[in-house]
């Protein structure tokens, strides 16, 4: 395709009587692409469009193998160090790039795959057929193109609100925090917890240090016998009653270690030490 625009200079007055000499210069001819140019330029969009799923990968191999270990204690601080990345990004990238190989496997998709994280973080929460389907399904909403997140999450939320299995949980009975993916719940991975209230999809529960509100997926029950429940409830109460009495810091990571219990009873020495905490805190 050839333009050309007039070379010769022209003068004209300006409004202020200066003369203003301006000079036309020629379009320069643009060839059109080849077709393996054409090809080039789609697989260089795609892999721009899809960095996340890269990172996501790299990330993933970084962690199994461990990669971080000889200037890094953790996976945590090595990504916080070295990328900016807090826990909950990480693992955001991580799982994105599990779902964007998942749908690499159908080949309807191969051309209309995520190109941001966000379309897809709403799917990390269903299995690899639901996935698909929910897929499938954002595609056809958003007219043959890749869909929003906001699309794919209200497919998403439509789906768990047909599927939520009711709340079967009970006053009194102990559960273990399964933190998971969920940034509200660091620090609480492995804590026994207390049901104390009990909601349409979550519960209201006691720890060691105080009372928090828990999703269902988060908890697993110990499925302890009902004296078992009555003795942990004890226990919690002397542990909060220390925890809130204002004692030195030392104290709180026994306390804390009282806190992830997988048993239903303290050992003489733990009893021992709750007992000579509990006489400080009266004194």
């Amino acid at each position: 395709m050839w333009n050309y625009l007039n070379l010769s200079p022209m003068v004209h007055r300006s409004l202020d009587n200066q003369d203003v000499v301006t000079i036309d210069v020629p379009a320069v001819e643009v060839p059109e692409l080849t077709p393996e140019e054409q090809s080039d330029r789609l697989h260089l969009e795609r892999k721009v469009e899809r960095a996340f799923f890269e990172a996501g990968k790299a990330l993933a191999e970084l962690r199994d193998r461990r990669l971080y270990r000889s200037t890094h204690r953790t996976f945590e601080e090595y990504c916080r160090d070295r990328f900016g990345y807090n826990r909950s990004r990480s693992y955001q990238l991580i799982d994105a790039a599990i779902v964007v190989d998942n749908l690499t496997e159908c080949p309807q998709f191969v051309d209309i795959l995520p190109t941001a994280e966000g379309q897809i973080r709403p799917l990390t929460k269903l299995e690899p057929q639901q996935q698909q389907e929910v897929w499938q399904q954002a595609v056809q909403k958003a007219g043959g193109k890749v869909p929003t997140g906001k699309i794919v999450k209200d497919i998403v939320q439509r789906i768990m609100e047909r599927t939520q299995v009711p709340n079967t949980y009970q006053l009194g009975e102990v559960c273990q925090i399964l933190a998971k993916d969920n940034p509200e719940l660091r620090g609480k991975s492995g804590c026994w917890a207390i049901v104390t209230q009990v909601n349409d999809f979550t519960c209201t529960v006691r720890t060691w240090d105080g009372d928090l509100t828990v999703g269902l997926k988060y908890l697993k029950s110990y499925e302890y016998l009902p004296e078992d429940c009555q003795q942990m409830q004890e226990i919690c109460a002397r542990i909060n009653r220390v925890y809130s009495s204002g004692l030195e810091e030392s104290v709180q990571s026994f306390l804390e270690s009282l806190g992830k219990l997988k048993r239903a009873y303290l050992t003489g020495l733990e009893e021992k030490v709750l007992r000579v905490l509990e006489t400080e805190m009266k004194d």
